[in-house]
């Protein structure tokens, strides 16, 4: 392999800041984060740049003194895995700073759905369903969370317990009525 060819590969994974599997967020829309999905974002990028990047510069350093480079499979890895946190950490930096941390508990005791809140709907034929709306950085389909952009999200905001909204879905437009609201409860202050 030539190192032309190396080189441009290098800069052409340098140029690639968004994380695979994470959706954009829509072009002039606020990053809207709970204070639990920020600190858990802050506290990775912290992991990444005080311990997980030093220890593989420290790998690659030690591999590099070690000779012919071209055969040398922890440099190669290491500066493999220097890149994939570089770019985790360019790309963590960019959604912090323009994270905006909306409190959910702030609603508590409400029946409007806002961000952050865990709604129980029903459909047509009374299959019930739960969800909690998170920010885009933070949801997890699994664990019944959906991002505040999703199609789901979005048919329910600013609806009101009791409320029937219309969902669109492949199969066409789904009539769907809100069971119940919920809000995490305020924390104590220490």
């Amino acid at each position: 392999m030539s190192k032309a060819f190396t080189r441009e590969q290098e800069a052409d994974d340098q140029d690639d800041d968004e994380s695979p599997g994470l959706p954009a967020l829509p072009a002039g829309a606020r990053n809207y984060i709970t204070p639990a999905g920020y600190r858990r974002l802050r506290e990775e990028l912290m992991s990444l740049l005080d311990a997980e990047r030093p220890k593989i510069v420290e790998v690659v350093s030690w591999a590099a003194k070690n000779g012919d480079r071209s055969e040398n499979g922890d440099y190669l890895y290491g500066k493999k895995r220097l890149r994939e946190i570089d770019r985790r950490i360019r790309f963590l930096t960019k959604r912090l700073d323009i994270a905006e941390v909306a409190d959910p508990s702030a609603h508590n005791g409400r029946d409007q759905v806002f961000f952050g809140a865990t709604v129980t709907y029903a459909n047509a034929i009374g299959d019930e369903r739960t969800v909690t709306i998170k920010g885009i950085d933070e949801s997890d389909s699994l664990a019944g969370e959906v991002s505040w952009i999703s199609p789901i999200a979005r048919a329910l905001l600013k609806a009101r317990e009791g409320d029937e909204v219309s969902l669109v879905t492949p199969g066409g437009v789904e009539r769907i009525e809100v069971i119940e609201v919920r809000y995490p409860a305020p924390e104590a202050a220490a």
